[in-house]
């Protein structure tokens, strides 16, 4: 049985920093439109059982939603479809901005309008 792991927010912003992974954000159109974490792809969870494959090529991949609970579906998901290095933020989006860490606009590198801190 495979299983996916949980990840807190400032364990992701290091891990960020020591290894290439993949960031996935699971969320809602207009939900990412408010911004996403430096580095994300966009991937609806509802696209994501007609998407996933290439998301089977790469060593690490973590998921994030607005709160954590839609991302770990897609984790779970993931998961069930062979990959092994899977982890799921804890707390989505939400715990990421607690911790003061930036977001921005999706189609661009420049930080989402006050989300940036």
């Amino acid at each position: 049985m495979s299983v996916y792991h949980e990840i807190e927010a400032k364990d992701l912003f290091n891990l960020m920093a020591e290894q290439p992974l993949l960031l996935v954000d699971v969320r809602n159109d207009d939900e990412v439109a408010r911004g996403i974490i430096p580095g994300a792809i966009h991937v609806p969870l509802a696209m994501l059982p007609v998407q996933y494959e290439p998301l089977t090529k790469v060593e690490t991949v973590v998921f994030y939603c607005h709160s954590g609970v839609r991302s770990a579906h897609a984790a779970a998901f993931i998961t069930s479809k062979g990959c092994k290095n899977v982890y799921n933020l804890v707390g989505g989006i939400l715990a990421w901005g607690r911790e003061g860490y930036p977001l921005v606009n999706q189609h661009s590198a420049t930080p989402a309008e006050g989300k940036n801190k």
